[in-house]
Formats: structure tokens, sequence, C-alpha cells
């Protein structure tokens, strides 16, 4: 291996190295107890692309930083200014998505329980999966789109923060 190479190989081990440290990351191995997780793309400012799941879907809300933001914290009480796309579990298909529009602004007090237990302490330019069991979500009776029953994948970019 050439000096070159050398310098080129912890260059990039080190680039890496902080990627990971800062949280800018794509999912991998995202197994659960009977299924795998979504891989979710990490590229902040942009629409997120998501891999179908696979398997059973896990039982219990189920989140993942996959980009951590660094500005304000949300907490039970904010109110949210964010790009959302949302999966269904059983198809694997996109049912909504804001990023084709403008970002919705609402307070978190006033959505679904697996937003209002899954979001708080995301920050600001961060990017978080969340992956709703029926229950936290719509439940046996559906809404508009969304079949009974059905989990519930998001991912969420954090805008704002008020």
């Amino acid at each position: 291996m050439t000096r070159i190479s050398k310098a080129l190989a912890i260059v990039i081990v080190l680039a890496m190295s902080g990627l990971v440290f800062l949280g800018v990351n794509t999912m991998s191995d995202n197994s659960t107890e009977n299924g795998a997780l979504p891989t979710v793309s990490a590229i902040a400012g942009q629409a997120p692309t998501i891999s179908a799941p696979s398997g059973t879907a896990p039982a219990t809300l189920t989140t993942s930083d996959i980009i951590v933001g660094s500005g304000a914290e949300v907490l039970p009480t904010s109110t949210l200014t964010v790009h959302y796309t949302l999966m269904a579990w059983s198809t694997g298909k996109i049912i909504e998505s804001s990023w084709s529009g403008q970002p919705a602004t609402f307070p978190l007090a006033q959505v679904v329980e697996g937003w209002q237990k899954g979001l708080p302490g995301a920050k600001v330019g961060g990017r978080r999966l969340l992956v709703l069991p029926p229950e936290m979500g719509y439940g046996a009776a559906g809404a508009g789109p969304i079949g009974p029953n059905e989990t519930l994948i998001f991912v969420v970019d954090i805008i704002g923060v008020a």
C-alpha cells in the first residue's frame, strides 16, 4: 500500500467515524424481533427515500434518529413545523408526504399518540423514524387511506419548534 493509499484510507475511516458520531448515517441492520425496519436515507433537506419493511411489524413504538439535529428540542408541549413521509407497513407504499408541498405545522399534543410519545427529544435539523403500532396511530377504525389496524411508518424531519 502506498503512502497516499494509506493516508486516503485513514481519511475515509475518520470521515465515516465522524459522520456516525454526528448521527449522519443511514440505517442498515434495523432488525426487530420478527422483521426488519425500513432503511431511510440521511440527506438533510431532501425528501427521504424509504425501503419497504419486511417481516412482522414491531408491537411497540419504535424510534430511531436517522439524522441527529442540533437545534431546539421537541417537548410534549411544542408546536412543530415538520416535513414527513408516511408509509404503510403492510404494503410498503407511501400513503402521504408533505414533501410534495409545504411543511406541516401543528401542536404536538393534537396528533396521534405515536408522535406524542416518539418525537419529544428530537431536535431541529433532525430526521427521526417512527414505527407506530396500530393503537398508537389510527387503530381499528383507520382513517382515509390508512386501513384498519395498520402499523404506520413515519419519517419526520424537524424544521421548527416553538
